[in-house]
């Protein structure tokens, strides 16, 4: 290949950690007039899609439905069981933990942090020593990041219940599964979980502007003794709503629910076991490229420990400006485009160039990994930047089940040592 040609025709691939690829099923689904919002097939729709957005998450219990990005569905779940002066724990494995908790702040709520860095999980022993000094229960709740979106991270969710029990602590655990919804293992119900927010533009395929709070009885009861709160934002009204435009706070945004009900339909008919499966075996092909590439040369993917690692987002590091390097070259040549590093480094610093993300989540196979994990190789050979060869090779190998299985789909659960 030639300097001076570029094979970046065609349909590009957007490799990038969310919005992320979006089924032909969705679009054509999302294409068409603008129905009657008072009456006919889209309020026979919309109850159709409650009870499916449950099925994804795992509960039997309420869903309340934003037209928001995934920060509207944190400010929701806030505003719903706190208020100002009240605490919240929040360990933090990334980015995204302390933005949440950034938001809280902004709301008069007391955030205390327990931050450990880009690269590890969460301490399990220190967060149950925190709580169980906590004799007078201050603490409200925790803002419990799932997977963080930024470091990759995947913490475990069913611990951090385990230690709120065995602490007796009463705190409402609240979970962000923006990143890990419908592609890393969730069960709100079984582990526990009072509060869950995700969003429609990742692991649901749909573009962005939608986002969900999940909520369990227990959280209802927090949210039915506050004094007030934002009309808009009271999730009671669009769980139970007596009106349609209850379940909006206003005019439903129309054509999102026909594209989510299309991506609804793709992930039943696959069935979410299945689509966990194919998130896992999807992810582990990239850690094995990744493994080979950094055998001799800079690049490293972020979380060392395969059972911490997300199914959904893998955060590299490649040094110097290499990263911003690369992403430039397979976009501009090859019509691939990566995520940038996001909280890794400054933005405003030289090490931000060093740092890139590969999504894999929702709309995505086995054919598609290997032509981003191709197009990396590719894109290594022609910056002349070092890396061990094989990758790809070595990737294809999980696909074809020549390797046995990394990790399991989920850290055991455990708690306190």
């Amino acid at each position: 290949m030639t300097a001076d040609v570029s094979l970046a025709a065609g349909r590009g691939y957007l490799a990038i950690p969310g919005p992320s690829v979006i089924p032909d099923a969705v679009l054509q689904a999302m294409h068409r007039p603008s129905p009657n919002i008072y009456a006919g097939e889209l309020i026979d729709l919309t109850a159709t899609l409650v009870p499916d957005l449950r099925r994804v998450a795992r509960t039997a219990h309420n869903v309340a439905i934003y037209i928001s990005n995934g920060h509207g569905a944190w400010e929701a779940a806030l505003m719903n069981t706190l208020q100002p002066g009240d605490k919240v724990l929040v360990p933090a494995s990334g980015r995204f933990a302390l933005g949440w908790g950034e938001m809280a702040e902004a709301l008069g709520i007391d955030v205390e942090i327990l931050d450990y860095g880009t690269g590890k999980p969460w301490d399990m022993d220190q967060v149950a020593s925190r709580l169980a000094a906590d004799r007078a229960h201050q603490i409200k709740a925790v803002l419990a990041v799932h997977v963080d979106t930024s470091s990759s991270i995947r913490n475990d969710v069913a611990a951090m219940r385990a230690c709120l029990d065995a602490t007796g602590h009463p705190a409402l655990l609240m979970a962000d599964c923006i990143a890990s919804l419908g592609c890393d293992r969730f069960e709100m119900d079984d582990w526990g979980v009072d509060v869950m927010v995700s969003a429609c533009q990742k692991g649901l395929m749909v573009p962005a502007g939608m986002s969900f709070v999940f909520f369990s009885p227990k959280a209802a009861e927090v949210r039915a003794r506050l004094p007030r709160i934002s009309r808009y934002w009271d999730w009671s009204p669009r769980a139970n709503p007596e009106e349609f435009y209850q379940y909006f706070g206003g005019t439903a945004p129309t054509h999102h629910l026909y594209g989510l009900r299309a991506a609804l339909d793709l992930i039943h008919g696959e069935g979410i076991e299945q689509v966990w499966a194919r998130h896992h075996r999807l992810a582990q092909a990239i850690w094995a490229a990744c493994e080979v590439w950094g055998a001799d040369g800079p690049l490293r993917m972020n979380v060392q420990d395969v059972a911490l690692r997300s199914n959904a987002v893998t955060s590299l590091h490649i040094g110097g400006d290499n990263a911003t390097r690369l992403r430039g070259w397979l976009e501009q040549n090859l019509g691939l485009t990566l995520g940038i590093g996001l909280g890794m480094a400054p933005p405003n610093s030289p090490e931000w160039h060093g740092y890139l993300r590969f999504g894999h989540m929702g709309h995505v196979n086995g054919q598609m990994i290997m032509g981003l994990l191709g197009g990396v190789d590719t894109g290594l050979k022609a910056l002349g930047i070092a890396h061990g060869s094989g990758a790809v090779e070595a990737a294809a190998k999980v696909l074809a089940g020549v390797r046995g299985e990394q990790a399991p789909d989920q850290p055991a659960t455990s708690c306190c040592g």
